[in-house]
């Protein structure tokens, strides 16, 4: 878990457009999910405990390493 976040914050940091933002970023077209448990996605973890805006917050280092 410690390498989800440290890897999120260092890809919430940068600025470039590379993939690696793109794809957190992203949001699929149709948001089904299908008939029993609901998979999670990957930044799911990083919105229950930093919200919605947790790339502004890991965009702050001081911040993000005190959550």
């Amino acid at each position: 878990m410690n390498l989800k976040w440290q890897w999120a914050g260092h890809i919430a940091r940068r600025a470039d457009g590379r993939w690696g933002r793109k794809v957190l970023e992203w949001r699929p077209r149709t948001s089904k999910r299908s008939v029993g448990r609901p998979p999670t996605r990957w930044t799911d973890d990083l919105i229950k405990v930093a919200g919605r805006r947790w790339m502004q917050v890991a965009s702050n280092r001081d911040w993000w390493v005190g959550l």
